[in-house]
């Protein structure tokens, strides 16, 4: 009946959800539509999804379809008529997304596709499988057209884009903002017809009075369109080798030859493990996953790329036989079941993260092995945030920029203007929807189906370079497509990185992967920084947070540095389950139990839930759901399956069962409050047992090279901190910081012996292009000779050759930097200037008789400030105060529950709220001396004294002391100010 139906899918155009869609056919009767959404089929798995599970009872036949714009305005729809023409328009649409050209005018397909054309663009004579809609307001025109149109191809066309006033004024609001124009002035050809809604079938014929025929072709073409959608059956690639016999010769081969490779001498044990997954795995039919999987991690070692498998993917061993992983889950008793179980009917996958240097080769690899028609990454859809939304919607009303930040930084400001209240009423109307905003890239997913991708979705290609699927992760798992992680990260390149430097800068080779955690567990100097929570620059280790945890937990080894990549998650410690971890670590067993059973299940985590799979257990043992139960109760602890049926019958079941078993109702309530409240946010242990080893790995190269480690940890650009964080680090680790220097450095950072070079990457208005050339230009024609000669071989601004002197890279000539920019004005100050290299120019420039002007520590400091964003040296020589600190970062435990006066530089901020919703903060600063302080403010004082962004701070407080761990709770704060050398005098440091 309604052959052109939209979702909010259709971007910044339609108003109703997928499930509202449906709430409107059930409600007006329809029981035959088309979902056509504009340039995507982003909706057409969730309609299908509810249908079955939501509204089983109603019968409803679903077309999908493909509408199709040029310049914002509709030139035709697309309905499959059938598989194969689904496969067709996505196909189409697809081609023109990856080429980026605009849609043709007149589509070719072949009569598996009906193409329906407004009456006002359809062509003068049609094929078999083309159509000309009438909308209601077509009908007049259409009596007096002096062209006769085939009566037999005319359609009712009645476009569904929102239920009723609210949302068509929403309608109007997303053009304007997709349109960047004033709503007051938007194009009426480019936003729908008021009457855009869903009616009674009564109605349709009413207004089609006389034309009947036309309501009845529409319903009789959607009558004849036959689509299937199969749920939770396998779509993927069947087969790496060509045939499933030959991958399973090829499999078992592979996994015998790691399994005696890893555990060399068998045991019982070991065997019956590795058998049953083999077994399980054959039952799934994942043999093809594996060997994907597989296949992708040996051209990474081919290629020398470092990789870290983690992940429940970390549960199997024969996943640690290949190499996929790296952890051994017999060691860490990680069961296979949370990976894959004969009861799973989701299927699993395996995180795998390679450096960010690698990642697009390693993807590009996928595409090319098994077919890019073959292959996409996985979409997600961005939703509209609450302050997005509000700058957007004051743009389109017209409110001036002033305005706008006013109200994005106070929302009750200016509430009694009827603009503001409407702005208000719709940001608060369209962020509660969650409207999608548009398609984005999922952060590692990669799709390989058996038929064409475009079997079941069309896709876009982004600025980088490879096809996305429209669905989302929960559409894929729904209809059988499991996802490959490709994930990257800068740890690894930190790692990599810094393995190259100390081999280039001290001549030894190192491999932190060939040494076993069990043995970097052992090595003091590595115990040393984690139970001290000095782990700056090391993966996952770094943040204030978990430095403070590492500290408070007094870590050792390696299942405690395992549990506290767990607990620091948001949902372990907002449940408050983090405390009483630290408190049962250090209770030498005399705590108070939830249960017995509780304290079984968990005897490794003193009876708390830490882990994903103790989600898995607890439902299981003391809960009494089955395997599957309990796994849709971990999955249904986040996003979109909190609202799904089956979890809400699993719930249900958890508490018959745990009545039934006669438990107290608190313990009930209790286990359940903590199942809940962390599940979510959780880390699968395996996940959590592959991050510790990569943080081994880091800490073995802090401990032992920290000046290289530095380095690379600043060259990979990724860490919690900034770079001017990490040359702290690297200072204090001894090395000898130097500014860029223009025959010493390279675009990254360098290090000869304990001298780091800074590259010129880090110059801030420096153009990239200039950065990269120095060190291309010095390598063809050597050293530059005098900054003169620099500037004839370097096409530079003047501007930016001003900034390289001020941050002494012409340091090396022994000239000062005032007399340097005298000479650089003049250069820029001749009748002609050329950039070409001079054969010809003299070997001496001419020097000129100059005034001493030297430069000063303090002017040195600011002018790095300025150029860098951060001064080199200690940076309390720009501190512009006269108050003088009693006590410093190394003198915290020594006065405790004492009243202090300190004075940090600010390095990070850490904003959380209190269970009331309240903001407070932590935040971490370094001393005069360069040692690190953590502080606390809690909600009064957050208010009244709120940060002022970087720089020094006056901080009041008392020092108290959380499970061993000194911090600094602030009373009181003050900003302080920057020196400028161009007003004050160099100041002696405070003491």
């Amino acid at each position: 009946m309604y052959i052109n139906c939209h979702t909010h899918f259709s971007f910044k155009y339609g108003t109703l959800s997928p499930k509202e869609l449906l709430f409107e056919c059930i409600e007006n009767d329809i029981h035959t539509i088309a979902l056509t959404d504009i340039h995507s089929t982003a909706s057409y798995i969730e309609v299908f999804r509810y249908l079955k599970n939501e509204f089983p009872d109603y019968f409803l036949k679903v077309v999908p379809g493909i509408e199709f714009h040029r310049q914002g305005k509709l030139i035709y729809i697309g309905i499959a008529r059938n598989n194969h023409g689904f496969e067709e328009l996505n196909a189409f649409l697809s081609y023109y997304n990856r080429n980026d050209l605009p849609i043709q005018s007149r589509p070719r397909f072949t009569d598996n596709v009906a193409v329906i054309y407004p009456m006002n663009l359809a062509p003068e004579s049609l094929r078999t499988n083309e159509f000309i809609g009438v909308k209601t307001t077509d009908l007049n025109r259409l009596r007096y057209k002096h062209r006769l149109f085939p009566k037999e191809k005319l359609l009712a066309l009645n476009p569904v884009t929102f239920k009723n006033k609210t949302g068509y004024n929403m309608h109007r609001l997303l053009r304007a903002i997709q349109q960047n124009q004033l709503l007051s002035r938007l194009d009426k050809e480019l936003q729908a017809n008021t009457d855009e809604f869903m009616k009674p079938q009564h109605v349709l014929k009413q207004q089609y009075h006389g034309f009947e025929f036309m309501l009845t072709q529409a319903n009789q073409l959607l009558e004849e369109c036959q689509f299937e959608i199969e749920f939770h059956q396998s779509k993927n690639k069947r087969s790496l080798l060509g045939s499933a016999i030959e991958d399973w010769h090829y499999f078992e081969s592979e996994a015998r030859k790691g399994f005696k490779n890893r555990y060399g001498k068998q045991n019982a044990v070991l065997t019956e493990r590795f058998e049953r997954e083999m077994e399980i795995i054959r039952q799934k039919d994942f043999t093809a996953y594996y060997l994907i999987t597989y296949d992708m991690i040996q051209f990474a070692q081919r290629k020398g790329f470092p990789h870290v498998g983690r992940g429940s993917g970390a549960n199997s061993m024969i996943a640690y036989c290949l190499g996929i992983t790296n952890v051994d889950p017999i060691d860490l008793d990680l069961y296979f079941e949370r990976f894959l179980n004969p009861s799973r009917t989701s299927p699993p996958d395996f995180d795998i993260d390679f450096s960010w240097q690698h990642r697009d080769e390693v993807i590009q690899y996928m595409f090319e092995k098994h077919n890019s028609h073959h292959t996409s990454l996985l979409g997600t859809h961005t939703t509209m945030k609450y302050r997005m939304m509000l700058r957007e919607l004051a743009k389109v009303f017209g409110l001036p920029k002033s305005e706008i930040d006013k109200l994005a930084d106070n929302p009750s400001y200016g509430r009694k203007d009827p603009y503001m209240q409407k702005i208000m009423h719709y940001t608060q109307h369209m962020v509660a929807k969650e409207f999608p905003a548009n398609i984005s890239i999922h952060a590692g997913g990669l799709l390989i189906t058996e038929k064409p991708i475009y079997t079941y979705t069309a896709t876009e290609m982004p600025p980088k370079g490879f096809p996305v699927s429209h669905f989302d992760m929960y559409s894929a798992e729904d209809i059988g497509i499991y996802k490959f992680d490709i994930l990257s990260q800068r740890g690894l390149g930190h790692i990599q990185d810094t393995i190259k430097i100390v081999e280039e800068n001290q001549g030894k080779k190192v491999d932190p992967r060939k040494i076993h955690t069990k043995i970097l567990e052992k090595d003091p100097a590595i115990k040393n920084l984690i139970r001290n929570g000095e782990t700056m620059g090391c993966f996952y280790v770094e943040s204030p947070a978990m430095r403070m945890l590492l500290a408070k937990l007094e870590c050792e080894d390696y299942i405690t540095l395992v549990a506290a990549s767990s607990i620091i998650r948001p949902g372990v410690a907002q449940s408050g389950m983090m405390r009483t971890y630290i408190e049962r670590h250090h209770s030498n067993g005399n705590y108070e139990s939830i249960h017995p059973i509780m304290d079984e299940l968990m005897k490794e985590t003193y009876g708390v839930m830490v882990y994903q799979e103790d989600v898995i257990r607890v439902a299981h043992h003391f809960g009494g759901l089955s395997l599957s139960e309990a796994d849709i109760l971990r999955r249904g602890m986040s996003g979109k399956y909190r609202s799904r049926k089956e979890f809400e019958r699993v719930e249900k079941q958890y508490f018959k069962n745990c009545r039934e078993k006669g438990y107290d109702e608190k313990v009930i309530q209790r286990v359940w409050y903590e199942i809940s409240s962390f599940s979510g946010f959780s880390f699968a242990k395996g996940h959590s047992a592959s991050f510790a080893v990569e943080s081994y790995e880091s800490l073995f190269l802090k401990a032992h090279f920290p000046i290289e480690f530095m380095v690379g940890v600043i060259n990979n650009f990724g860490g919690f901190y900034k770079t001017e964080f990490y040359i702290h680090e690297a200072r204090k680790a001894g090395a000898e910081i130097i500014n860029p220097c223009i025959n010493k450095s390279n675009y990254l950072t360098r290090i000869e012996g304990k001298k780091i070079y800074l590259g010129f990457i880090h110059i801030k208005d420096l153009e990239k292009k200039v950065a990269e050339n120095i060190s291309l230009e010095r390598n063809v024609n050597g050293n530059f000779k005098s900054m003169e000669d620099f500037k004839r071989r370097i096409p530079i601004k003047k501007e930016q050759l001003f900034a390289l002197i001020k941050i002494g890279t012409f340091n090396i000539f022994n000239k000062p930097q005032k007399h340097l920019l005298w000479k650089a004005y003049s250069l820029y100050h001749k009748k002609k200037e050329t950039y070409n290299t001079d054969l010809f120019a003299s070997e001496k420039p001419i020097e000129f008789k100059l005034p001493e002007m030297n430069t000063n520590p303090l002017e040195k400091a600011f002018n790095e400030l300025l150029i860098l964003g951060y001064p080199i040296s200690n940076p309390y020589i720009l501190i512009n105060s006269n108050k003088t600190a009693n006590t410093y970062a190394n003198e915290l435990k020594m006065k405790i529950h004492k009243n202090v006066h300190m004075i940090g530089y600010l390095i990070t901020i850490k904003k959380t709220s209190t269970k009331n919703g309240e903001p407070m903060y932590f935040a971490t600063f370094h001393d005069k001396n360069e040692n690190v302080f953590d502080t606390v403010h809690f909600p009064e004082v957050a208010t009244k004294y709120p940060f002022k962004g970087k720089g020094f701070y006056s901080l009041y407080g008392k020092i108290v002391l959380d499970f061993n761990y000194p911090m600094l709770e602030v009373s009181y704060m003050q900003k302080q100010g920057w020196l400028n050398p161009a007003y004050s005098q160099p100041q002696p440091m405070m003491s």
